[in-house]
């Protein structure tokens, strides 16, 4: 029997996704939680095969979750709305073992639990896609002048932090508005943190 733990924070989805797993004849739900923090509680103490987290929870994020489980037995899958490169290559870095959109088929999700206790990885196709299409177009240089507008630092402190001229800086950032195709710094840096291309 395959025992799995159920955190997500919509109730309703929450109890459909128990209910449809405890129709499986090899699965049985064992625990369910709504936020990252009483996950890693659940894991730690009912010790299942499997955890079945979404990402955008209270207290704790799933990935959160994912990071302070990484060295326990139990398998973790993502099952998420968001197919967000940065966040797929945070979970990767996690050690989860399956990423799933929410919008796949309800008969993929038993079949990729019973793959990933078989030892495989588990991934969404597009992804897959997303992770070797989404290289960052930006130059060394301009990804520390991004970094710097990120950390709140002005046109005046990024010339004088990096030892050239304020046009300059000007200039780099109006590169890099140009090359991610945003309007303004706070969409480039939206757009970095959700590609994951920030350290």
């Amino acid at each position: 029997m395959i025992r799995i733990v159920i955190i997500e924070d919509q109730k309703m989805v929450l109890g459909a996704l128990g209910s449809l797993l405890n129709l499986e004849d090899d699965m049985e739900v064992v625990g369910m939680a709504a936020n990252g923090k009483d996950a890693i509680s659940l894991v730690k103490e009912l010790q299942p095969d499997i955890c079945l987290m979404d990402i955008e929870m209270p207290l704790k994020t799933g990935l959160e979750a994912a990071e302070e489980l990484k060295e326990t037995d139990c398998k973790l899958i993502i099952l998420t709305t968001f197919a967000r490169t940065g966040y797929f290559q945070r979970a990767l870095k996690a050690g989860v073992k399956g990423y799933l959109l929410k919008d796949s088929p309800s008969d993929e999700l038993a079949d990729s639990i019973r793959s990933v206790m078989s030892g495989k990885r588990v991934y969404a196709p597009e992804l897959m896609d997303d992770l070797y299409s989404d290289e960052n177009p930006l130059t060394d240089r301009e990804r520390e002048v991004l970094e710097l507008v990120a950390d709140g630092k002005n046109t005046k402190e990024i010339a004088d932090e990096l030892r050239i001229k304020t046009g300059t800086v000007r200039n780099y950032i109006s590169t890099i508005l140009d090359k991610l195709e945003v309007k303004n710094r706070i969409e480039a840096i939206t757009q970095s943190k959700e590609k994951g291309w920030f350290k």
